[in-house]
């Protein structure tokens, strides 16, 4: 295994499924970047513009089999600068989101990939404006759902008092036990060797968060070069601009792997039932005790999640929001079934005109 490929974040689990399913013949790269349709790619020999072969386009089903940033693909080379992708190896981890709403046959549901190949995805809010835990079980489902382990960045913690700082760390470890919390400020330069510290060589780490929390500064504070733009924010909306407009892979002198993300204002659940589980486990441990094996924890008697609440050993806003995420991720699962059973039927359909054409000729 060529040792340049490994400070990439190539390692045995890729190889062993390159030999697995034949790609010795090709040259291996790694995804970098994405612009409409071609690819940035980098291996040991540079970085190659890329576009997939017109037979792996035909055979794609869903944006799930296409290329995205951090995915490991088998190439050829034509010459020092471009490439052909003709397959992408099986990815260790993945990151996706529902994105865009209707559905229920108005369509336009789509599955947006965040990153694949991740080790830790750091989760960012800022501290003033934009903190909520909610939304940090949202994005933590999508993550342990993809077997990427999340982190919470509390940024710009320069805009908030010590008391409140506290009281928000406190709030943090009650409902995220046993996750690393970093505590940062790019003006005054708190927590950034503590972030440093966190990623390792050879290792993949991607920043999640909504525009305007400081992602894109952070990580050019890791760069230690300012390569990606930055916005402040808006005081007419109160939102992040949003600056960032496409995925990005970085590499850091002390070999980590940085990718940064285009600002979320909105985070859909996909099918991401593995990553309720992990993530509301309590709750799940919970489930097993319920009257009723079907029970939705929402208005049976002698629901073991409901008592729990009543008795305050469960906190209201976790269950409430397991709900909501739970809802949301069985509507998914349902819209994705009703378009399986529409491509059969348009299937069977288009055979069937066929056969009748045939008979007409």
């Amino acid at each position: 295994m060529d040792p340049t490929l490994e400070k990439f974040g190539y390692d045995e689990f890729f190889e062993t499924n390159r030999k697995k399913i034949g790609l010795d013949a090709f040259s291996i790269a790694r995804v970098i970047a994405e612009h409409k349709g071609a690819y940035a790619v980098i291996n040991e020999r540079g970085e190659f513009f890329a576009k997939i072969t017109g037979k792996k386009m035909f055979n794609a089903v869903s944006r799930e089999d296409y290329p995205a940033v951090g995915d490991w693909v088998a190439i050829t080379e034509h010459d020092a600068e471009t490439a052909t992708i003709h397959a992408i190896l099986p990815r260790k981890t993945i990151i996706k989101r529902k994105y865009g709403d209707r559905n229920r046959t108005g369509e336009k549901t789509e599955v947006q990939i965040i990153g694949t190949n991740i080790d830790v995805a750091f989760v960012v809010e800022s501290t003033d404006r934009d903190y909520n835990l909610n939304r940090f079980e949202r994005y933590f489902t999508l993550a342990k759902d993809g077997g990427v382990i999340p982190a919470i960045i509390l940024n710009k913690t320069d805009l908030i008092t010590k008391e409140v700082l506290d009281s928000v760390r406190i709030e943090i470890q009650k409902r995220f036990h046993d996750t690393v919390v970093v505590q940062t400020s790019v003006v005054n330069e708190e927590g950034l060797d503590e972030l440093k510290a966190q990623i390792l060589p050879g290792k993949t780490y991607c920043f999640l968060g909504s525009s305007g929390v400081g992602k894109s500064s952070l990580i050019n504070t890791l760069i230690g070069e300012k390569l990606i733009k930055t916005g402040t924010v808006s005081s007419y909306s109160d939102r992040g601009m949003h600056v960032t407009t496409s995925r990005e892979m970085y590499f850091l002198e002390n070999g980590g792997i940085v990718i940064d993300n285009p600002g979320m204002r909105e985070v859909g659940m996909t099918d991401t039932q593995e990553g309720l589980e992990d993530l509301f486990g309590d709750i799940i441990a919970l489930t097993e005790h319920c009257r009723y094996t079907d029970c939705t924890h929402i208005h049976e008697p002698d629901c073991a999640v409901l008592s729990a609440v009543a008795s305050g050993d469960l906190d209201r806003e976790k269950y409430d929001n397991y709900i909501r995420l739970k809802k949301e991720a069985e509507y998914y699962e349902m819209s994705s079934l009703e378009k399986r059973n529409k491509k059969r039927s348009f299937g069977r359909f288009v055979n069937k005109a066929k056969k009748e054409m045939r008979k007409k000729l």
